[in-house]
């Protein structure tokens, strides 16, 4: 059997992305509404992991089954961090609006100086109440115009030198290589294997 694990997330492509990042071990992940859970937490806190650590407890302290919570952001180094944990709430509105103010508020620095990277930290909270956090980050810069249809957020201006490409150009094998997201699972692996035996 599976063990049963909620994913703080309502969005089915956010569940199937953590599937494959935590794929080979014996697990089902499950939205909080298939398991009777339908009250959302607000991401009151003041970093990643408070966030993160916010909604899997609530998760897991209403389901009665392990949970898993993340929580990301942008961080620009020209902008003192920002958006940083408060990327989501950067501007109201879509995804492009977003991200075309982040550029606009980018528009007098440099290239040299657009340094930036994605930050995720997952955390684990079990029926018993321990908890376990991974952190993953994946560096780059940020680019001055949008390119690139894969992905969300902030990932058509996300540009990584190395492959000459925004995170919204790559393939989803690839960035589920080396996204942030995809760091911090690789992380959580042995933690989920140990302490829920999947």
């Amino acid at each position: 059997m599976p063990v049963r694990v909620v994913l703080a997330t309502h969005n089915r492509g956010k569940r199937r992305e953590w599937a494959v990042l935590l794929a080979g071990l014996d697990l089902q992940l499950l939205l909080p509404e298939e398991v009777g859970v339908s009250a959302p937490v607000a991401e009151t806190g003041d970093s990643y992991r408070a966030n993160a650590l916010l909604k899997a407890q609530a998760l897991a302290e209403a389901s009665g089954l392990p949970a898993l919570a993340d929580d990301s952001g942008l961080e620009v180094d020209a902008l003192n961090g920002a958006p940083g944990v408060r990327s989501a709430r950067f501007r109201p509105g879509p995804d492009e609006v977003r991200y075309r103010a982040l550029l606009a508020a980018l528009l007098s620095v440099p290239e040299a100086a657009r340094t930036a990277r994605f930050r995720c930290v997952a955390a684990l909270v079990t029926p018993a109440g321990r908890v376990f956090y991974t952190e993953g980050v994946c560096e780059g810069v940020i680019g001055s115009l949008p390119a690139g249809k894969e992905g969300f957020g902030y990932d058509p201006v996300f540009y990584l030198p190395e492959l000459g490409k925004t995170m919204a150009q790559l393939a989803p094998e690839v960035k589920n290589r080396i996204s942030h997201r995809a760091r911090a699972a690789e992380a959580m692996h042995p933690i989920i294997k140990r302490e829920l035996g999947a």
